[in-house]
């Protein structure tokens, strides 16, 4: 590295906005650009090899350096002799574990500031998010900077990327240091591998230096999903599900994951924190960034949308029909991949009928005799009650086998876990209350019917005994899953049709109704 040779870092290089920073970096031809990243090795796609990336390689024009930011060794040798730091490096937002986003978030940001005074760095530009000033309750309408941080925030990643940005913008003037903060929201594009090939999946299946960077464009999120969908052959989703119904069952997903976890359940894609942030409207003002920083978007949202669908040619709904299915079934994906998966789909038959054992064993003691709900739970409880004292007071070792002893933290909940379920039930209550008051305005018909609908459907489930619906939830588990997994395409085809059938149905009566209601 010559003397005056300037260069820039991007932490997190790798990511999926910081390879077309760098790219970018690497065409202005002001830096040297040094890619970070977690990797021991940089591995370069097939199109990088022979682009700008792969040359600038070659030719010394960038060059790649293993980062693991919490170790500060490892941040000063990254930043040693450059003027500016990217600092773009976070861990995967839907994995909602507290440890990994403080450690890598705040102290892992922490070290890089620290690295970049020690070292006489000039400029350091934080990549933060837009969630940072989102509760998970209550929607934003075109946001500013001046919007304070939240009391609690929607979860984890959320919460230490705010911890960040304020130990970034507290450092600005620090020996020199002049930092700001970079607020993106929904950031898509080519190269994307999470937005776009998770919906393609579902389809087949506040201080002064912290700026809003969107496409200045507002589109309802799942409009622009439907485009991105209808754009690589697919129809624009048709079911909707209201989110007060999903967060129930998000819950228990969550839970579920926290049991079974340990055991090989995959982090879920039914999360509370993801339905608070896909049932609230956010829109954002950008017209700071414009002022200060001259920012404009050099890609409008129709020229983005049309460059992100080329790019995924390879997922186009016409290439699908032709591909056997490679890999895991949908069934599997749904149920986590893990052990729940090879469980309910017999792929592990030991453990299935351990499984189906202990849950008819349940069925026979406590929902059998014709106990109520509130009887068969009081019976559990006792017989938890029991178990769990002679488990209590068991020596160590018996006969030579360890007794291990459950932790006292099984039993305690953290004031965390106290403030999602806070928050969850908030969103639950809020999302019925939004229903009434439209109600209330007398002029939403499909809404009355929708809510009528639904609860003469509640009714009908409500009907059924308990020692029913334990019956048929456990065949479902059991049967079901198996059943779609050996005949998925054949399930999927008449799923679509009994759904345009239904469509079609909804619309004749659409179209029949509101004249009706015009000429009232």
């Amino acid at each position: 590295m010559a003397v005056d040779d300037k260069w820039c870092v991007v932490t997190g290089g790798r990511g999926f906005a910081a390879r077309h920073l760098v790219e970018m970096l690497i065409q202005d031809n002001t830096y040297f650009v040094r890619i970070a990243d977690l990797g021991a090795t940089i591995e370069l796609e097939p199109s990088e090899q022979l682009g700008t990336l792969g040359q600038a390689l070659s030719s010394g024009r960038a060059q790649y350096v293993s980062l693991d930011l919490r170790n500060k060794e490892h941040v000063l040798k990254a930043l040693e002799g450059c003027e500016i730091v990217f600092h773009m490096a976070a861990p995967n937002s839907s994995i909602n574990n507290y440890q990994l986003h403080h450690s890598v978030n705040v102290q892992g940001t922490q070290n890089v500031i620290d690295a970049c005074v020690q070292l006489r760095v000039k400029r350091l530009v934080y990549t933060s998010s837009s969630s940072v000033v989102f509760d998970g309750v209550h929607g934003i309408h075109n946001g500013k900077e001046s919007m304070p941080y939240p009391p609690k925030h929607n979860d984890h990643y959320s919460a230490t990327k705010a911890q960040g940005e304020a130990l970034v913008l507290k450092a600005n003037g620090t020996s020199g240091l002049l930092t700001c903060s970079l607020r993106p929201s929904s950031i898509f594009g080519p190269g994307d591998r999470l937005m776009v090939p998770s919906a393609v999946d579902a389809a087949k299946a506040g201080k002064t230096k912290a700026y809003f960077i969107t496409n200045m464009e507002p589109i309802k999120f799942w409009e622009f999903m439907s485009l991105i969908l209808e754009g690589l052959g697919y129809e624009r989703p048709r079911i909707k599900i209201p989110a007060f119904v999903l967060m129930p069952i998000a819950l228990l997903v969550e839970y579920t994951y926290k049991l079974l976890g340990p055991y090989g359940m995959k982090v879920p894609q039914l999360t509370p924190s993801r339905v608070r942030l896909l049932s609230c409207n956010r829109t954002f003002d950008c017209s700071k960034a414009k002022e200060r920083l001259r920012y404009e978007p050099i890609v409008t949202l129709k020229e983005g949308l049309q460059r992100t669908i080329n790019s995924f040619s390879h997922l186009r709904a016409e290439n699908q029909l032709k591909a056997k299915r490679e890999g895991a079934s949908k069934a599997s994906i749904y149920l986590g991949s893990g052990r729940v998966a090879d469980t309910l789909l017999w792929k592990d038959r030991k453990q299935t009928f351990t499984t189906l054992l202990v849950l008819i064993a349940i069925y026979l003691s406590f929902i059998a005799p014709g106990n109520t709900f509130i009887t068969a739970l009081s019976n559990l409880l006792l017989f938890a009650s029991i178990f769990l004292f002679i488990h209590g007071i068991l020596p160590a070792k018996i006969l030579g086998y360890t007794v291990q002893k459950m932790p006292k933290s099984w039993f305690h909940l953290s004031e965390d876990m106290s403030h999602q379920l806070a928050v969850s039930v908030v969103s639950v209550w809020n999302i019925p209350m939004n229903v009434l008051k439209s109600l209330a305005q007398g002029t939403e018909w499909m809404l009355f019917f929708k809510v009528v609908f639904s609860s003469l459907l509640l009714s009908f489930f409500g009907a059924f005994s308990l020692q029913n619906l334990y019956k048929i939830g456990l065949t479902t588990a059991f049967i079901a899953f198996y059943i779609y997994e050996k005949k998925e395409e054949e399930i999927d085809d008449l799923f679509i049709k009994a759904l345009s059938f239904g469509c079609k149905l909804k619309s004749d009566a659409i179209r029949k109704f509101l004249p009706s209601k015009k000429s009232d």
